[in-house]
């Protein structure tokens, strides 16, 4: 009889269901770790990894410390076999015009990742609100940009006749302020990370939107801005089409589109060196040195940025992907 009260009793059906959930969890959990010769055997593979990343930065670095001549008749080295920094000293031989480019782009750059990040975190958050009535249509408008574009010509128009943003620091930066692509991206990450019920939780509370948005929204929202202040800070860094398009004045310079040039006035003079004998010694003109240094130059600061971004990255990217 007791035997039967107890198997009758709903509490050790509960009971022995959770025991064997645990169970099997814990067995999952066993199958799951990984052997300490596991862990060292992946250890190794991923320092070999860094460093199969690392060497050709490595070898970039040493190449622009390089002679032009030890470079041409040895080829890349992992040491230096004639220690020469003619590289940098043609470089900055132009003095107040790299310096002056070089402020151009960090001034640009920051302002393009401020305004990028500003356009597109406020406009993706108003088509990610269900409440917002245009939301389609807007959708829309930015997915149909990523398709189809007006081409170069009513670029051109627009930056140097209607906005007349030509000969300007906003040259360089402006026309590649708004991304469509990370409007959908962000637009995502909204709809995955800022739950409805929070928005219409300030809303009861008297938020205006504009608070919302900076003390609610913006918060959760730090990963995938920073993703996009990421991206537009290399894309910005990096482009000299703006510049070559938009530019004529050479104190406007981008950092990218100065070195462009000296490195067009190099092979000009390789190339003609037959017509210019006793007046330039092409033999210490710096070619493949020049664009190693020329690497170095212009990538430094992005990596010296990077680690600070790299979690937010990371996590940013990672929703985006999934979630989209």
């Amino acid at each position: 009889m007791a035997q039967e009260e107890t198997y009758l009793n709903p509490n050790l059906d509960r009971t022995i269901s959770l025991d064997s959930t645990l169970l099997a969890n814990r067995k999952s959990r066993n199958m799951m770790a990984i052997s300490p010769a596991t862990n060292a055997v992946l250890n190794i593979l991923m320092i070999i990894a860094c460093l199969l990343t690392l060497i050709p930065i490595y070898v970039i670095v040493i190449s622009s410390v390089t002679s032009e001549a030890a470079l041409t008749k040895n080829g890349y080295r992992l040491w230096p076999e004639e220690f020469s920094t003619m590289a940098y000293t043609f470089l900055f031989s132009r003095g107040s015009i790299v310096i002056t480019s070089y402020i151009n782009t960090i001034i640009s750059t920051l302002a393009g990742t401020v305004l990028a990040v500003a356009m597109v975190g406020l406009y993706a958050y108003a088509i990610s609100r269900d409440n917002f009535k245009f939301k389609t249509f807007f959708t829309f408008y930015a997915f149909f940009t990523m398709l189809f574009s007006g081409g170069l010509v009513s670029y051109y128009m627009v930056t140097r006749q209607v906005l007349q943003i030509h000969n300007s620091l906003w040259a360089l930066f402006l026309p590649s302020a708004f991304s469509p692509f990370w409007v959908i991206v962000m637009r995502t990450f909204y709809k995955a990370n800022v739950p409805n019920e929070i928005i219409e939780s300030a809303r009861i509370d008297g938020a205006s939107e504009w608070r919302t948005f900076l003390q609610i929204v913006l918060p959760l929202s730090v990963p995938g801005l920073a993703t996009v202040a990421l991206f537009s800070a290399i894309g910005i860094w990096n482009n000299f089409f703006n510049c070559l398009l938009l530019v004529d004045e050479a104190r406007y310079y981008s950092l990218q589109f100065t070195i462009y040039t000296t490195l067009n006035n190099i092979r000009f003079l390789l190339e003609n060196a037959d017509k210019m004998v006793g007046l330039v010694n092409v033999s210490t003109l710096p070619s493949q040195t020049f664009r190693m240094a020329m690497a170095v130059v212009t990538v430094g600061p992005i990596i010296f940025a990077y680690p600070f971004f790299q979690r937010y990255f990371i996590r940013g990217l990672t929703i985006g992907a999934i979630k989209g």
